[in-house]
C-alpha cells in the first residue's frame, strides 16, 4: 500500500476505534451501576463508591501525556526510517516499540512520584 491509500484508512479506523471505546465505556458503566443496584446498596454508599473510584490515579493525565509524546516520537522515527529505507514495516514497528517504551516510562515516573509523595 502506498501512503496515499493508508491516509484514507487512518481517519476511518480512528473513528471506528473511538466509537467502539465510547460504546464499551458506557455499556460497562451501566452494567456496573446495575450490579450496584442489584446488591441493594443505598444512595450514600453508591455515591461514596463512585467518588473513591474517580480519583484513584492522580497522575493519569501525566502518564497519558508521556505515552502520547512517545507515540509521536515513534511515528516520526518510523516515517523517517520508512523514507530512508523504502521499507513499509518501520512505521508500525516503531509505533508499537516506542509507545510500549512510553507506557513503561510513564508507569516508572508515576511510581517514583508516588514514593516521593509518601
Amino acid at each position: 500500500m502506498r501512503a496515499e491509500e493508508i491516509a484514507v484508512f487512518i481517519p476511518i479506523v480512528f473513528f471506528l476505534v473511538a466509537g467502539l471505546v465510547l460504546v464499551a465505556y458506557y455499556y460497562l458503566r451501566s452494567k456496573e451501576r446495575q450490579m450496584l443496584i442489584e446488591k441493594n446498596m443505598d444512595a450514600d454508599s453508591i455515591k461514596e463508591f463512585f467518588e473513591n473510584k474517580r480519583f484513584s490515579d492522580p497522575y493519569r493525565l501525566f502518564k497519558f501525556g508521556i505515552v502520547c509524546l512517545f507515540f509521536g516520537i515513534g511515528l516520526g522515527l518510523g516515517l523517517i526510517l520508512q523514507d530512508a529505507t523504502y521499507k513499509d514495516y518501520w512505521v508500525p514497528f516503531m509505533l508499537f516499540t516506542i509507545t510500549g517504551l512510553g507506557f513503561i516510562v510513564a508507569n516508572l515516573v508515576a511510581l517514583k512520584l508516588d514514593k516521593k509523595k509518601d
